[in-house]
Protein backbone atom coordinates (compact mmCIF):
# COMPACT_ATOMS: atom_id res chain seq x y z
CA UNK A 1 0.00 0.00 0.00
CA UNK A 2 1.10 3.59 -1.01
CA UNK A 3 1.00 6.03 2.18
CA UNK A 4 0.11 9.56 0.48
CA UNK A 5 2.62 12.00 1.83
CA UNK A 6 0.16 15.01 2.06
CA UNK A 7 -1.87 15.50 4.76
CA UNK A 8 -5.71 17.02 3.48
CA UNK A 9 -8.09 18.85 5.02
CA UNK A 10 -11.00 17.52 3.11
CA UNK A 11 -11.20 14.54 1.21
CA UNK A 12 -14.22 14.32 -0.86
CA UNK A 13 -15.10 10.34 -2.16
CA UNK A 14 -17.27 10.91 -5.41
CA UNK A 15 -16.92 13.24 -8.25
CA UNK A 16 -20.60 14.24 -9.25
CA UNK A 17 -22.01 17.24 -9.03
CA UNK A 18 -21.68 17.47 -5.24
CA UNK A 19 -18.28 16.34 -4.98
CA UNK A 20 -16.30 18.38 -7.24
CA UNK A 21 -18.38 21.65 -6.07
CA UNK A 22 -17.51 20.43 -2.61
CA UNK A 23 -13.89 20.19 -3.71
CA UNK A 24 -14.08 23.61 -5.39
CA UNK A 25 -15.40 25.61 -2.40
CA UNK A 26 -12.89 23.89 0.25
CA UNK A 27 -10.62 24.54 -1.80
CA UNK A 28 -11.39 28.99 -2.38
CA UNK A 29 -11.53 28.65 1.16
CA UNK A 30 -8.04 27.57 1.61
CA UNK A 31 -8.33 24.07 2.47
CA UNK A 32 -6.05 21.46 0.87
CA UNK A 33 -8.26 19.29 -1.11
CA UNK A 34 -8.29 15.67 -2.24
CA UNK A 35 -11.02 14.31 -4.55
CA UNK A 36 -11.52 10.65 -5.57
CA UNK A 37 -13.32 9.30 -8.15
CA UNK A 38 -13.89 5.68 -9.79
CA UNK A 39 -14.86 6.70 -13.24
CA UNK A 40 -15.00 9.93 -14.10
CA UNK A 41 -15.14 13.60 -13.32
CA UNK A 42 -18.53 14.78 -12.88
CA UNK A 43 -20.05 11.55 -12.21
CA UNK A 44 -23.62 10.24 -13.28
CA UNK A 45 -24.52 13.90 -14.29
CA UNK A 46 -22.33 14.99 -16.55
CA UNK A 47 -21.35 12.06 -18.15
CA UNK A 48 -24.61 9.26 -18.08
CA UNK A 49 -27.33 11.55 -16.84
CA UNK A 50 -28.34 14.97 -17.06
CA UNK A 51 -25.92 16.88 -19.30
CA UNK A 52 -26.08 13.92 -22.45
CA UNK A 53 -30.02 13.61 -21.88
CA UNK A 54 -30.36 16.98 -22.40
CA UNK A 55 -28.66 16.95 -25.57
CA UNK A 56 -30.80 14.43 -26.86
CA UNK A 57 -33.62 16.17 -26.09
CA UNK A 58 -32.76 18.85 -27.61
CA UNK A 59 -32.34 17.23 -30.51
CA UNK A 60 -35.66 15.14 -30.05
CA UNK A 61 -37.19 18.65 -29.66
CA UNK A 62 -35.42 19.89 -33.09
CA UNK A 63 -36.87 16.39 -34.81
CA UNK A 64 -40.15 17.29 -33.69
CA UNK A 65 -40.33 20.68 -34.98
CA UNK A 66 -39.07 19.52 -38.36
CA UNK A 67 -42.09 17.19 -38.25
CA UNK A 68 -44.52 20.47 -37.73
CA UNK A 69 -42.59 22.45 -40.97
CA UNK A 70 -45.77 23.19 -42.43
CA UNK A 71 -47.14 25.28 -39.83
CA UNK A 72 -43.96 27.85 -40.97
CA UNK A 73 -43.87 27.10 -44.38
CA UNK A 74 -41.52 24.71 -44.80
CA UNK A 75 -41.43 21.73 -46.94
CA UNK A 76 -39.37 18.62 -48.08
CA UNK A 77 -39.79 15.16 -48.96
CA UNK A 78 -38.13 12.31 -47.60
CA UNK A 79 -37.64 13.12 -44.04
CA UNK A 80 -34.51 11.64 -42.43
CA UNK A 81 -33.19 11.62 -39.12
CA UNK A 82 -30.11 9.78 -37.57
CA UNK A 83 -30.21 8.72 -33.98
CA UNK A 84 -26.33 8.08 -34.04
CA UNK A 85 -25.62 11.60 -35.06
CA UNK A 86 -27.64 12.73 -31.97
CA UNK A 87 -26.09 10.38 -29.61
CA UNK A 88 -22.41 11.29 -31.06
CA UNK A 89 -23.49 15.27 -30.34
CA UNK A 90 -24.18 14.25 -26.92
CA UNK A 91 -21.08 12.48 -26.24
CA UNK A 92 -19.35 15.40 -26.99
CA UNK A 93 -21.11 17.55 -25.27
CA UNK A 94 -20.70 15.35 -22.23
CA UNK A 95 -16.84 15.19 -22.93
CA UNK A 96 -16.29 18.70 -23.03
CA UNK A 97 -18.01 19.76 -20.00
CA UNK A 98 -15.85 16.86 -18.44
CA UNK A 99 -12.55 18.59 -19.93
CA UNK A 100 -13.74 21.31 -18.02
CA UNK A 101 -14.27 19.96 -14.46
CA UNK A 102 -10.72 18.77 -14.95
CA UNK A 103 -9.38 22.10 -16.00
CA UNK A 104 -11.34 23.70 -12.98
CA UNK A 105 -9.52 20.83 -10.53
CA UNK A 106 -6.08 21.86 -11.69
CA UNK A 107 -7.38 25.75 -11.54
CA UNK A 108 -8.00 25.20 -7.65
CA UNK A 109 -5.11 22.97 -7.06
CA UNK A 110 -7.62 19.95 -6.26
CA UNK A 111 -5.63 16.87 -6.71
CA UNK A 112 -7.31 13.59 -7.86
CA UNK A 113 -7.22 10.34 -7.50
CA UNK A 114 -8.56 7.95 -9.38
CA UNK A 115 -10.00 4.77 -8.30
CA UNK A 116 -12.25 3.08 -5.67
CA UNK A 117 -12.65 4.74 -2.90
CA UNK A 118 -13.34 2.79 0.96
CA UNK A 119 -13.43 4.91 4.33
CA UNK A 120 -11.21 2.82 6.27
CA UNK A 121 -11.37 5.61 9.24
CA UNK A 122 -12.80 8.65 10.45
CA UNK A 123 -9.83 10.43 8.88
CA UNK A 124 -8.79 8.18 5.99
CA UNK A 125 -9.86 6.31 3.00
CA UNK A 126 -8.19 3.80 0.74
CA UNK A 127 -8.25 4.14 -3.07
CA UNK A 128 -7.50 0.99 -5.06
CA UNK A 129 -7.30 1.40 -8.57
CA UNK A 130 -5.68 -1.35 -10.93
CA UNK A 131 -3.97 -3.50 -8.08
CA UNK A 132 -2.59 -0.35 -6.44
CA UNK A 133 -3.32 0.85 -2.86
CA UNK A 134 -2.92 4.51 -2.17
CA UNK A 135 -4.28 5.47 1.82
CA UNK A 136 -5.79 9.61 1.96
CA UNK A 137 -5.61 10.68 5.05
CA UNK A 138 -7.61 13.68 6.06
CA UNK A 139 -8.78 15.96 8.64
CA UNK A 140 -12.71 15.54 7.39
CA UNK A 141 -14.00 13.44 4.83
CA UNK A 142 -17.13 14.36 2.96
CA UNK A 143 -18.91 11.28 1.24
CA UNK A 144 -20.38 11.77 -2.14
CA UNK A 145 -21.29 8.58 -3.45
CA UNK A 146 -24.21 9.26 -6.09
CA UNK A 147 -27.22 6.48 -5.92
CA UNK A 148 -28.13 4.05 -9.02
CA UNK A 149 -30.71 2.38 -10.47
CA UNK A 150 -33.05 0.09 -8.57
CA UNK A 151 -33.96 -3.13 -10.35
CA UNK A 152 -37.00 -5.56 -10.60
CA UNK A 153 -35.60 -9.04 -9.75
CA UNK A 154 -37.55 -10.49 -12.48
CA UNK A 155 -36.31 -7.42 -14.97
CA UNK A 156 -32.59 -7.66 -15.01
CA UNK A 157 -31.26 -5.16 -17.29
CA UNK A 158 -28.93 -6.53 -20.05
CA UNK A 159 -28.17 -3.83 -22.24
CA UNK A 160 -29.84 -5.62 -25.11
CA UNK A 161 -33.37 -5.72 -24.34
CA UNK A 162 -33.92 -4.40 -20.97
CA UNK A 163 -32.07 -0.96 -20.46
CA UNK A 164 -31.20 1.59 -17.47
CA UNK A 165 -31.01 4.65 -18.19
CA UNK A 166 -27.26 4.84 -17.98
CA UNK A 167 -27.31 1.82 -20.61
CA UNK A 168 -29.36 3.30 -22.82
CA UNK A 169 -26.79 6.50 -23.02
CA UNK A 170 -24.33 4.43 -24.95
CA UNK A 171 -26.82 3.06 -27.06
CA UNK A 172 -26.32 4.51 -31.06
CA UNK A 173 -29.91 3.35 -32.64
CA UNK A 174 -33.89 4.07 -31.52
CA UNK A 175 -35.34 1.05 -30.94
CA UNK A 176 -39.45 0.49 -33.01
CA UNK A 177 -40.56 -0.03 -29.38
CA UNK A 178 -40.13 0.29 -26.21
CA UNK A 179 -42.23 0.03 -22.56
CA UNK A 180 -40.92 2.58 -19.72
CA UNK A 181 -41.53 0.90 -16.32
CA UNK A 182 -41.90 4.39 -14.34
CA UNK A 183 -42.86 7.76 -15.32
CA UNK A 184 -40.65 10.29 -13.06
CA UNK A 185 -38.65 13.00 -14.76
CA UNK A 186 -36.04 9.85 -16.13
CA UNK A 187 -38.98 7.57 -17.88
CA UNK A 188 -40.73 10.80 -19.25
CA UNK A 189 -37.77 12.06 -20.69
CA UNK A 190 -36.52 9.13 -22.41
CA UNK A 191 -39.83 8.21 -23.39
CA UNK A 192 -40.44 11.61 -25.67
CA UNK A 193 -36.80 11.66 -26.97
CA UNK A 194 -37.33 7.75 -28.46
CA UNK A 195 -40.74 8.50 -29.71
CA UNK A 196 -39.43 11.58 -31.36
CA UNK A 197 -37.54 8.89 -33.12
CA UNK A 198 -39.95 7.18 -34.48
CA UNK A 199 -40.30 4.44 -31.61
CA UNK A 200 -43.77 3.23 -30.04
CA UNK A 201 -43.80 3.94 -26.79
CA UNK A 202 -45.98 2.99 -23.50
CA UNK A 203 -45.44 4.05 -19.98
CA UNK A 204 -46.31 1.98 -16.66
CA UNK A 205 -46.98 3.90 -13.88
CA UNK A 206 -47.42 1.56 -10.75
CA UNK A 207 -49.46 4.75 -9.18
CA UNK A 208 -52.59 6.38 -9.78
CA UNK A 209 -51.44 8.72 -11.66
CA UNK A 210 -48.44 9.91 -14.95
CA UNK A 211 -45.66 12.10 -12.76
CA UNK A 212 -47.19 11.11 -9.46
CA UNK A 213 -44.53 13.17 -7.95
CA UNK A 214 -46.17 16.69 -9.25
CA UNK A 215 -49.09 18.50 -8.81
CA UNK A 216 -52.60 16.82 -9.98
CA UNK A 217 -53.01 19.87 -12.81
CA UNK A 218 -49.66 19.27 -13.93
CA UNK A 219 -50.16 15.15 -14.17
CA UNK A 220 -53.05 15.86 -15.97
CA UNK A 221 -51.99 17.77 -18.51
CA UNK A 222 -48.86 16.11 -19.09
CA UNK A 223 -50.60 13.25 -19.93
CA UNK A 224 -53.26 14.39 -22.57
CA UNK A 225 -49.73 16.20 -24.26
CA UNK A 226 -48.27 12.88 -24.41
CA UNK A 227 -51.37 10.91 -25.41
CA UNK A 228 -51.68 13.41 -28.18
CA UNK A 229 -48.31 13.01 -29.64
CA UNK A 230 -48.97 9.46 -29.43
CA UNK A 231 -47.12 8.12 -26.25
CA UNK A 232 -49.38 6.01 -24.43
CA UNK A 233 -49.70 6.16 -20.80
CA UNK A 234 -51.57 3.28 -18.22
CA UNK A 235 -51.59 4.25 -14.69
CA UNK A 236 -52.20 1.70 -11.72
CA UNK A 237 -50.07 -0.59 -13.57
CA UNK A 238 -48.10 -2.82 -10.77
CA UNK A 239 -45.49 -4.45 -13.47
CA UNK A 240 -45.35 -8.24 -11.71
CA UNK A 241 -42.96 -10.22 -13.95
CA UNK A 242 -41.85 -10.32 -17.68
CA UNK A 243 -40.32 -12.34 -20.72
CA UNK A 244 -37.25 -11.95 -22.83
CA UNK A 245 -37.00 -13.35 -26.46
CA UNK A 246 -34.89 -12.55 -28.87
CA UNK A 247 -37.17 -10.19 -30.73
CA UNK A 248 -37.44 -7.78 -27.35
CA UNK A 249 -39.13 -8.02 -23.93
CA UNK A 250 -42.80 -8.84 -22.61
CA UNK A 251 -43.92 -6.38 -19.08
CA UNK A 252 -46.55 -8.15 -17.39
CA UNK A 253 -48.31 -6.73 -14.84
CA UNK A 254 -51.95 -5.55 -12.89
CA UNK A 255 -54.31 -2.92 -13.93
CA UNK A 256 -57.61 -1.93 -13.98
CA UNK A 257 -58.06 -4.69 -16.56
CA UNK A 258 -56.84 -6.88 -14.71
CA UNK A 259 -53.67 -8.74 -15.58
CA UNK A 260 -52.19 -7.45 -19.00
CA UNK A 261 -48.81 -7.10 -20.94
CA UNK A 262 -47.10 -4.99 -23.27
CA UNK A 263 -44.54 -5.96 -25.77
CA UNK A 264 -42.04 -4.09 -27.12
CA UNK A 265 -38.39 -4.40 -28.85
CA UNK A 266 -36.61 -2.77 -25.50
CA UNK A 267 -38.05 -2.08 -21.60
CA UNK A 268 -36.49 0.69 -19.90
CA UNK A 269 -36.73 0.42 -15.94
CA UNK A 270 -36.34 3.79 -14.20
CA UNK A 271 -38.81 3.16 -10.87
CA UNK A 272 -36.26 4.32 -8.34
CA UNK A 273 -32.77 4.37 -7.62
CA UNK A 274 -30.72 3.20 -4.33
CA UNK A 275 -27.53 5.40 -2.34
CA UNK A 276 -24.22 4.11 -3.13
CA UNK A 277 -23.84 3.32 0.84
CA UNK A 278 -22.91 0.07 0.72
CA UNK A 279 -19.49 -1.49 1.20
CA UNK A 280 -17.95 1.57 1.61
CA UNK A 281 -17.12 1.28 5.42
CA UNK A 282 -19.86 3.64 6.53
CA UNK A 283 -21.01 0.35 8.75
CA UNK A 284 -17.64 -0.43 10.40
CA UNK A 285 -17.49 3.45 11.30
CA UNK A 286 -20.91 3.57 12.73
CA UNK A 287 -22.15 6.27 10.24
CA UNK A 288 -25.90 6.54 11.16
CA UNK A 289 -28.49 5.30 7.84
CA UNK A 290 -32.19 5.44 7.72
CA UNK A 291 -34.42 3.10 6.60
CA UNK A 292 -33.50 3.81 2.95
CA UNK A 293 -29.97 3.58 3.18
CA UNK A 294 -29.74 6.76 3.00
CA UNK A 295 -26.94 8.60 5.40
CA UNK A 296 -28.43 10.64 7.93
CA UNK A 297 -26.96 14.68 8.22
CA UNK A 298 -27.92 17.38 9.43
CA UNK A 299 -28.09 21.26 8.74
CA UNK A 300 -24.79 21.06 7.89
CA UNK A 301 -24.49 18.15 6.29
CA UNK A 302 -22.08 16.56 9.08
CA UNK A 303 -23.11 13.16 9.95
CA UNK A 304 -23.06 11.07 13.80
CA UNK A 305 -19.28 11.06 12.93
CA UNK A 306 -17.57 14.52 14.00
CA UNK A 307 -15.16 13.93 10.81
CA UNK A 308 -17.66 12.96 8.51
CA UNK A 309 -19.75 14.48 6.54
CA UNK A 310 -22.68 13.59 3.29
CA UNK A 311 -23.91 15.48 0.66
CA UNK A 312 -26.23 14.66 -2.48
CA UNK A 313 -28.33 11.43 -3.37
CA UNK A 314 -26.71 9.29 -0.60
CA UNK A 315 -28.69 12.07 1.85
CA UNK A 316 -32.22 10.98 0.38
CA UNK A 317 -32.72 14.53 0.42
CA UNK A 318 -33.76 15.67 -3.19
CA UNK A 319 -31.99 13.51 -5.48
CA UNK A 320 -31.35 15.99 -7.78
CA UNK A 321 -27.55 17.49 -9.17
CA UNK A 322 -28.52 21.01 -8.10
CA UNK A 323 -29.35 20.26 -4.63
CA UNK A 324 -25.97 18.16 -4.39
CA UNK A 325 -24.41 21.16 -5.25
CA UNK A 326 -25.97 22.98 -2.83
CA UNK A 327 -25.23 21.08 -0.20
CA UNK A 328 -21.80 20.62 -1.36
CA UNK A 329 -21.28 24.36 -0.42
CA UNK A 330 -22.84 23.89 2.91
CA UNK A 331 -20.60 21.14 3.61
CA UNK A 332 -17.28 23.32 2.52
CA UNK A 333 -18.08 26.31 4.17
CA UNK A 334 -19.13 24.61 7.71
CA UNK A 335 -15.88 22.37 7.63
CA UNK A 336 -13.63 25.58 6.74
CA UNK A 337 -15.73 27.03 9.66
CA UNK A 338 -14.78 24.54 11.81
CA UNK A 339 -11.03 24.73 10.98
CA UNK A 340 -11.65 28.52 11.29
CA UNK A 341 -10.97 29.57 7.44
CA UNK A 342 -14.70 31.09 7.24
CA UNK A 343 -16.29 33.28 9.17
CA UNK A 344 -19.11 33.78 6.62
CA UNK A 345 -23.13 32.94 7.01
CA UNK A 346 -23.70 29.14 6.54
CA UNK A 347 -27.42 28.62 5.18
CA UNK A 348 -29.64 26.12 5.75
CA UNK A 349 -31.21 24.81 3.07
CA UNK A 350 -34.93 25.07 2.12
CA UNK A 351 -35.74 21.71 0.14
CA UNK A 352 -39.48 23.51 -0.10
CA UNK A 353 -37.75 26.30 -2.34
CA UNK A 354 -35.60 23.74 -4.40
CA UNK A 355 -36.42 23.49 -7.89
CA UNK A 356 -37.38 20.55 -9.69
CA UNK A 357 -37.81 19.90 -13.91
CA UNK A 358 -38.05 17.80 -16.35
CA UNK A 359 -37.43 18.53 -19.79
CA UNK A 360 -39.60 17.12 -21.45
CA UNK A 361 -41.89 18.67 -24.29
CA UNK A 362 -43.41 20.75 -22.50
CA UNK A 363 -41.55 20.96 -19.95
CA UNK A 364 -42.13 20.74 -16.14
CA UNK A 365 -40.51 22.54 -13.67
CA UNK A 366 -41.68 23.15 -9.54
CA UNK A 367 -41.01 24.02 -6.44
CA UNK A 368 -42.71 23.56 -2.72
CA UNK A 369 -45.62 22.65 -2.45
CA UNK A 370 -49.22 20.91 -4.53
CA UNK A 371 -52.57 22.14 -3.56
CA UNK A 372 -53.23 19.23 -2.35
CA UNK A 373 -50.25 19.10 0.12
CA UNK A 374 -50.66 22.52 0.86
CA UNK A 375 -54.76 21.64 2.12
CA UNK A 376 -52.84 18.36 4.13
CA UNK A 377 -50.56 20.89 6.07
CA UNK A 378 -53.46 22.68 7.44
CA UNK A 379 -52.73 25.88 4.94
CA UNK A 380 -55.79 28.08 3.79
CA UNK A 381 -54.94 28.97 0.40
CA UNK A 382 -55.09 31.00 -2.73
CA UNK A 383 -54.77 29.36 -5.96
CA UNK A 384 -54.03 31.14 -9.23
CA UNK A 385 -53.52 29.48 -13.24
CA UNK A 386 -52.71 31.13 -15.69
CA UNK A 387 -52.95 29.23 -19.57
CA UNK A 388 -49.92 29.89 -21.98
CA UNK A 389 -52.29 30.28 -24.22
CA UNK A 390 -53.39 33.85 -23.11
CA UNK A 391 -49.44 34.32 -23.31
CA UNK A 392 -48.27 36.45 -26.25
CA UNK A 393 -44.78 34.89 -27.13
CA UNK A 394 -46.00 31.14 -26.11
CA UNK A 395 -48.16 32.06 -29.28
CA UNK A 396 -45.39 33.57 -31.89
CA UNK A 397 -43.51 30.32 -30.57
CA UNK A 398 -46.58 28.07 -31.22
CA UNK A 399 -46.07 26.34 -28.33
CA UNK A 400 -49.32 27.27 -25.91
CA UNK A 401 -49.57 24.09 -23.79
CA UNK A 402 -49.31 24.51 -20.43
CA UNK A 403 -49.76 27.15 -17.56
CA UNK A 404 -48.13 29.05 -14.71
CA UNK A 405 -49.91 27.76 -11.25
CA UNK A 406 -49.02 29.56 -8.27
CA UNK A 407 -50.32 28.09 -4.49
CA UNK A 408 -49.86 31.31 -1.63
CA UNK A 409 -51.07 30.93 2.18
CA UNK A 410 -54.33 33.29 2.13
CA UNK A 411 -53.46 34.75 5.50
CA UNK A 412 -50.11 36.38 4.96
CA UNK A 413 -49.26 35.63 0.93
CA UNK A 414 -46.10 33.44 1.34
CA UNK A 415 -45.52 31.68 -1.70
CA UNK A 416 -45.86 27.48 -0.88
CA UNK A 417 -45.73 26.25 -4.11
CA UNK A 418 -44.94 27.09 -7.64
CA UNK A 419 -46.37 24.44 -10.75
CA UNK A 420 -44.99 24.99 -14.27
CA UNK A 421 -45.69 23.59 -17.63
CA UNK A 422 -45.18 24.79 -20.91
CA UNK A 423 -42.04 25.75 -23.18
CA UNK A 424 -39.26 26.65 -21.58
CA UNK A 425 -40.25 26.85 -17.99
CA UNK A 426 -37.84 25.79 -16.37
CA UNK A 427 -35.65 28.89 -17.17
CA UNK A 428 -38.98 30.45 -15.63
CA UNK A 429 -38.71 29.05 -11.94
CA UNK A 430 -35.81 30.35 -10.18
CA UNK A 431 -37.47 33.83 -9.85
CA UNK A 432 -39.87 32.18 -7.96
CA UNK A 433 -37.09 30.38 -5.98
CA UNK A 434 -35.49 33.98 -5.43
CA UNK A 435 -38.90 34.80 -4.68
CA UNK A 436 -39.74 32.26 -2.04
CA UNK A 437 -36.08 32.82 -0.13
CA UNK A 438 -36.38 36.11 -0.29
CA UNK A 439 -40.02 35.71 1.45
CA UNK A 440 -41.26 37.83 -1.18
CA UNK A 441 -45.78 37.66 -1.99
CA UNK A 442 -47.39 37.29 -5.33
CA UNK A 443 -48.20 40.63 -4.68
CA UNK A 444 -44.87 41.94 -5.00
CA UNK A 445 -43.89 39.89 -8.27
CA UNK A 446 -47.29 41.12 -9.82
CA UNK A 447 -46.04 44.64 -9.20
CA UNK A 448 -42.42 43.57 -11.42
CA UNK A 449 -42.29 45.11 -14.47
CA UNK A 450 -42.09 41.83 -16.93
CA UNK A 451 -40.41 42.21 -20.65
CA UNK A 452 -43.35 42.38 -23.59
CA UNK A 453 -43.81 39.56 -25.26
CA UNK A 454 -42.07 37.44 -22.82
CA UNK A 455 -42.67 33.76 -21.75
CA UNK A 456 -42.00 35.34 -18.22
CA UNK A 457 -44.94 37.56 -18.15
CA UNK A 458 -46.67 34.43 -17.41
CA UNK A 459 -45.09 34.58 -14.11
CA UNK A 460 -46.49 38.41 -13.27
CA UNK A 461 -49.95 37.16 -14.68
CA UNK A 462 -50.00 34.10 -12.17
CA UNK A 463 -49.01 36.51 -9.49
CA UNK A 464 -51.83 38.59 -10.43
CA UNK A 465 -54.07 36.38 -9.94
CA UNK A 466 -53.47 35.52 -6.38
CA UNK A 467 -54.02 38.85 -5.78
CA UNK A 468 -57.19 39.30 -7.67
CA UNK A 469 -56.41 41.25 -10.60
CA UNK A 470 -55.24 39.23 -13.57
CA UNK A 471 -55.46 41.33 -16.78
CA UNK A 472 -55.38 39.19 -19.63
CA UNK A 473 -57.80 36.48 -18.54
Amino acid sequence: MTMDSAQFDVAVLGAGPGGYVAAIRAAQLGLKVALIEREHLGGVCLNWGCIPTKALLHNAEVVDLIKEGEEYGISYDNLRVDYAKAYKRSREVSNRLVRGIEFLMKKNDVRVFIGEGTLTGPHSILVEHRSEERQINAEYLIVATGAQPLILPFLSPDGTRVFTYRQLLEVQRAPKSMVVIGSGAIGMEFAYIFHAYGADVTILEALPRIMPLEDEEVSAEITRSFNRRGIKTIVGAKVVDAKLSPEGVEVFFEGEKGHQSVKAEWALVAVSVKPNTAGIGLDKLGVKLNAGGYIEVDDQMATNVPSIYAIGDVTGKLRLAHVAQAQGVVAAEAIAARMGKYHGHIPRLDYDAMPRCTYTIPQVASMGLSEAQAKERGYQIKVSKFPLRANGKSLALNNTEGFIKIVADAKYGEILGVHCIGPDVTELLPEFVLAKNAELTPEEIARTVHAHPTLSESLMEAAEGVVGQPIHI
